[in-house]
């Protein structure tokens, strides 16, 4: 391994050591978590654990959780994946990105203890292992961690939670968990443990999901049940069956805040109404409703990238486009967008139609990503359920952001929106971001 310098040279090694992407199962994790002492009962600080599984909104969750419980002077360490531009995004101290060495320390860690208990893992585990052994050896008092894919089955899943918030349900990953909301709920669910608390954020809970809830004793706490939210033009009201807090509006939906927020509250840390209040002030998540005054344009940047998440997302934009109009109403709209083809595109561009927006054009570009929708594809998919739209199509994200940047006028606005992908590769072409491929 002495070859691997760099944290480069190792994610492109880590990308190649095993057959899949994707492999679902622990059976091949644990013998390596063992070897690592990662697991919660070998470890000699014993850390509070918080697990965030769901369909959407885990990362504003998990951001938020990690947020208050820093204002609360927890040492917190945070797990969060995909990334939108560096791989240093998805391991976080106190909020700030751990850094290359560290990471290639914990890579060889993890490497050594791979081959000791010759097994292949995929490149997801080995950087799960790698951030959970960050975080055993700067004895961190709290984890908070997003599960990747599912629950049950997730390496993430490994370490037992003392709290676990399921944010929603929705279709999505089919392949790998099922094809409705009951199959998808088990999954999910698979992170509830004996006695333990449980947020579900979502008035409608499937009956796997329950089940799980029943079996295991957990405690639980829904969304329009035992808590709620409302929102005000300056600030919202979190409600739950023993307090009413008056908070500052994050930069995040306000269903997710709640989420964390119940989360906070049910666990046994000690976090004061101040902390909870600084972390809604201070957190930032770049990529969700991410409004951003660029040249005199009005980007918003989502990641939102199934039906579920655009559905979220234009709970959100609609009313902003609404206002945006009443004001100017030369202003126009132009879509960058983008997906991958493991994912429901034909279903993501039925639910975008059925909002019947004034689109006056969209830029497309092929994501820089082996599971890409190539363009032509992704060019058809348009025009055959948005008919007559104006598509102009590229050879890749950054000339895509080059169209819509000429094309719009001051003052347009530019929803950019359908992958983390999308996004990351947009802010590395606006020049918002350096592209860890040139470092």
């Amino acid at each position: 391994m002495n070859t691997l310098q760099t944290l480069s040279d190792w994610l492109n090694y880590l990308g190649q050591i095993h057959v899949s992407a994707i492999d679902m199962g622990l059976d091949r994790v644990l013998p390596v978590a063992q070897a690592l002492g990662v697991l919660k009962d070998d470890l000699p600080h014993r850390p509070y654990v918080l697990t965030v599984a769901g369909t959407n909104g885990k990362g504003s969750t998990t951001a938020l959780i990690s947020e208050i419980c820093t204002q609360a002077g927890y040492k917190t360490a945070l797990y969060q994946s995909p990334h939108l531009i560096s791989f240093n995004e998805r391991i976080k101290i106190n909020g700030v990105d751990v850094d290359d060495e560290l990471l290639i320390k914990a890579f060889n860690a993890c490497e050594k203890a791979r081959t000791d208990c010759d097994v292949s893992l995929s490149f997801f585990e080995m950087t799960t292992l790698s951030a959970f052994w960050i975080f055993k050896e700067l004895k961190c008092d709290v984890w908070v961690l997003e599960i990747g894919l599912g629950g049950r089955l997730d390496v993430v899943n490994i370490i037992a939670p003392d709290i676990g918030v399921i944010s929603n349900i929705g279709i999505d990953h089919i392949n790998w968990l099922g094809d409705d909301r009951e199959k998808i709920g088990f999954e999910k669910a698979g992170i509830i443990r004996d006695d333990m608390p449980v947020i579900y954020g979502e008035r409608d809970m499937p009956n796997s999901v329950s089940q799980m809830i029943h079996d295991k004793n957990a405690k639980y706490y829904q969304y329009g049940k035992d808590f709620i939210y409302q929102a005000h033009d300056k600030n919202w009201i979190y409600a739950n069956g023993a307090m009413a807090l008056d908070l500052p509006k994050p930069n995040i939906a306000l269903i997710n805040a709640s989420n964390a927020i119940s989360a906070i509250l049910a666990s046994e840390l000690t976090v004061s109404i101040d902390d909870i209040k600084n972390g809604l002030n201070n957190i930032k998540l770049s990529g969700r409703f991410d409004k951003r005054m660029i040249n005199g344009k009005q980007w918003i940047f989502d990641v939102g990238h199934n039906t579920h998440g655009i559905s979220f997302l234009m709970t959100s934009f609609i009313p902003f486009w609404q206002n945006v109009k009443n004001s100017n109403p030369n202003t126009k709209l132009h879509f960058l967008f983008s997906m991958l083809a493991d994912k429901d595109i034909d279903e993501v561009l039925t639910l975008i139609g059925s909002f019947e927006l004034p689109i006056t054009a969209w830029h497309i570009g092929k994501i820089d990503n082996v599971r890409a929708v190539a363009v032509n594809e992704l060019h058809t998919k348009i025009a055959t359920h948005l008919p007559n739209s104006t598509v102009y199509a590229h050879d890749n994200i950054a000339k895509a952001v080059e169209s819509v940047e000429t094309q719009a006028n001051h003052d347009d606005v530019i929803l950019c929106f359908g992958s983390f992908h999308t996004i990351g590769e947009s802010l590395i072409a606006l020049g918002l971001a350096d592209d860890p491929r040139s470092v």
